[in-house]
């Protein structure tokens, strides 16, 4: 069992400046419903750049993103499940995007795995929607499983920039969890390591009332360097215009 999240809040508030600063600057997941009725492009789109991230510059991704969207069509799954192989070949040669050739494919497999997805379930917003936060790593799990190219950080990326309810287990977070003696290891891979790190945050949950996404901000706030948050704020602020 992990301590109890009031040291964590604490140790948070004393680094931001107070209670006050610190919920402040907090993200906020959609709800339920709000999530739920995204179009399919936008799940595309956030899947394409947390791949793309992956490995490369970040900065240089989202100062080409409009090109990214220009080049996969506003990322319209229709459109995209209905190319040609030609036209995917030509990718390789176009410099709106980035001329990675594995990358470029899963934007083809991720566009059928959200129609196919979406033929099940209604639609792949209501899947993503629906799925309970207290098994946030099962969600990660099928992502990795049927996804392409989605498992690792590349998942929790792309979860939190649609902002579904959820944990991200960054250095940060990963070091405030050892400090609660949650007995994981850094990074956290194995799935030992995140069913651990599900308990801890479903805890934490019921014990403050506050949302994952919450929990897991506070956290890393809590300890380490907190580079990350920046950055994801404004991609988050992207996704919601």
């Amino acid at each position: 069992m992990a301590q109890s999240f009031t040291s964590i809040l604490t140790m948070a508030e004393k680094r931001k400046g107070g209670s006050d600063i610190l919920h402040s600057i907090l993200s906020n997941p959609l709800s339920n419903t709000q999530l739920s009725q995204l179009p399919d492009d936008r799940f595309l789109a956030m899947m394409t750049k947390a791949i793309n991230q992956a490995g490369f510059n970040w900065t240089v991704i989202a100062n080409k993103w409009p090109q990214f969207e220009e080049a996969f069509h506003d990322f319209n799954v229709n459109k995209l499940t209905h190319l040609p192989p030609e036209a995917w070949d030509a990718y390789i040669h176009d410099k709106r995007v980035v001329r990675h050739g594995q990358k470029i494919k899963t934007v083809r497999d991720n566009a059928f795995f959200i129609s196919q997805v979406a033929k099940e379930h209604g639609s792949f917003a209501a899947f993503i929607a629906n799925w309970p936060e207290s098994d946030y790593v099962g969600l990660l799990a099928f992502l990795k499983k049927h996804g392409s190219r989605l498992g690792g950080n590349t998942g929790q990326w792309f979860l939190r920039y649609i902002r579904k309810d959820g944990f991200i287990l960054t250095k940060d977070v990963t070091l405030a969890l050892q400090h609660a003696q949650v007995d994981v290891n850094s990074p956290i891979t194995s799935k030992r390591d995140f069913t651990k790190a599900q308990d801890a945050f479903n805890q934490w949950h019921q014990e403050t009332g506050l949302c994952y996404t919450h929990l897991s901000n506070i956290a890393a706030y809590s300890i380490g360097t907190n580079y990350e948050i920046p950055f994801i704020e404004q991609e988050m602020a992207k996704f919601s215009n």
